[in-house]
């Protein structure tokens, strides 16, 4: 018995897929938005599409229909209803004073459509998450790569200031600050619960703001729960394990 199955040739490794008709339909939508969002540029109309589209999400029927503001037991559900579209939405990198407010009005409803859909009933569906986000990325950040995976409940501040090459892993719950310029080099791995920053605060005045630039090398590994702080320049294949640190050095080197 041992011999046979030592002999036995290897069994080719099929990733897993939705049925056909299931998978069929999820790409049907992901090129309607991918259109959707091509054509329209305007934070307004995007505010639309996004709310249009989350409101099915996570009540099952068309968005339409006058809100009752008078029958104090329908409130919960007139917030619940006015907090699915973008434009009732504060996020806290819209109160930063660095933000851009010409660009984060356009990439907002597409960060409020990210959080939500992680949020929601098909979240977790990792086959079309990965799909899901990929396609918003293409048109949220500043470059978006192809072969790239980002996980579920990555966490996002701006989106715009964000490059990604072709190949990237962004394992779950991972940060990506990019207040300033962050670069994932390509085929880097970003592992769970990283973060990694591209702001920080002078030590000398807390309230100083200070911002650098943070890339990450081509097939760098930066480890679950790890910090990159601002203007690393992590070099290509360096590895920093897991609960780490790296930061500049004043030789340009890292802390690991």
């Amino acid at each position: 018995m041992a011999e046979s199955l030592a002999s036995a040739p290897a069994q080719p490794t099929r990733l897993p897929h939705p049925q056909p008709e299931a998978e069929e339909l999820y790409r049907r939508w992901l090129s309607f938005l991918d259109e959707e969002f091509t054509r329209h540029q305007a934070a307004e109309r995007r505010a639309e599409i996004v709310r249009d589209q989350i409101y099915q999400l996570y009540l099952g029927r068309p968005h339409g229909g006058k809100l009752n503001f008078n029958l104090t037991s329908e409130l919960p559900l007139n917030v619940l209803q006015l907090s699915l579209d973008p434009g009732n939405i504060t996020l806290e990198a819209g109160h930063y004073p660095d933000v851009d407010r010409e660009r984060f009005a356009k990439s907002k409803p597409l960060l409020w459509f990210w959080i939500m859909f992680d949020r929601s009933p098909i979240g977790l569906n990792h086959w079309l998450g990965i799909r899901f986000r990929c396609m918003l990325g293409r048109h949220l950040f500043a470059k978006m790569g192809k072969g790239v995976r980002i996980d579920h409940g990555v966490e996002l501040t701006y989106g715009y200031n964000l490059s990604i090459e072709d190949g990237v892993i962004v394992r779950q719950r991972a940060l990506l600050d990019d207040r300033a310029e962050i670069h994932l080099g390509q085929g880097a791995v970003i592992g769970n619960y990283a973060r990694i920053y591209s702001h920080t605060h002078a030590k000398d005045d807390y309230e100083k703001l200070i911002f650098a630039p943070t890339s990450i090398g081509a097939r760098a590994r930066v480890g679950a729960h790890t910090v990159v702080l601002a203007g690393t320049n992590l070099p290509d294949g360096a590895i920093v394990g897991p609960q780490g640190t790296a930061e500049r050095q004043q030789g340009g080197g890292i802390f690991e």
